[in-house]
């Protein structure tokens, strides 16, 4: 334990509804997010733009927020519907320079800079350490967190919670065979979103 948190912490974070869905119902709609789009309407509707992603238009407090959090990755861990839902990154990762390891049984589209894992969540999680050179690792995709939550191997979640119950889309949890207690570190309410960050209990 004390080697894993000298080479950095694993976490997760995601924009979420109230109700807990990362995506809407209707898939026509939100760039294939569903109704769910609107969960990232706080990434553009700033004056603010990230020192991360300069795309990026933030109110004051989200930026802050979003480039610490997007400044703390060493790698980054992803499933394979992610993967595909994103396009495959393009051959690379979500973050230049962080290096992407992707957790499935084939290794279709995987590129020369895409490291492939298909031996389980603790093995991707110790190849991301590898690649992280001491900084964090970020898990992407609501089951592979959720295998990660089961495994022990979380040590943040993240939440960026929008004021909106969406009733219904892809939830971001699977089912736990066990309850987990979360402590809440930090709260910081933005326009359009709180950011929620949680330290899960070992």
């Amino acid at each position: 334990m004390s080697e894993n948190r000298d080479r950095g912490k694993v976490f997760t974070a995601l924009a979420v509804s109230v109700d807990g869905y990362i995506t809407g119902r209707d898939p026509r709609v939100g760039h294939g997010l569903g109704d769910g789009g609107m969960l990232f309407d706080w990434y553009f509707d700033g004056d603010t733009q990230s020192r991360v992603l300069p795309g990026f238009h933030l109110s004051v407090p989200s930026a802050r927020v979003f480039d610490q959090v997007a400044g703390r990755l060493g790698a980054v861990v992803v499933g394979r519907k992610t993967f595909e839902d994103s396009d495959r990154f393009g051959g690379g990762s979500p973050h230049a320079d962080v290096p992407l390891v992707l957790l499935s049984h084939h290794a279709d589209g995987v590129s020369e800079r895409q490291t492939l894992v298909t031996t389980g969540i603790a093995d991707a999680i110790g190849a991301a350490r590898e690649l992280a050179g001491g900084k964090d690792v970020g898990l992407m995709g609501g089951g592979m967190t959720t295998e990660a939550l089961k495994a022990g191997l979380v040590d943040e979640l993240i939440l960026h919670q929008v004021p909106i119950l969406l009733g219904g889309g892809r939830p971001f949890f699977q089912e736990l065979p066990a309850h987990i207690r979360l402590t809440l570190v930090e709260a910081v309410p933005a326009p359009g979103v709180t950011h929620l960050r949680y330290e899960v209990a070992k």
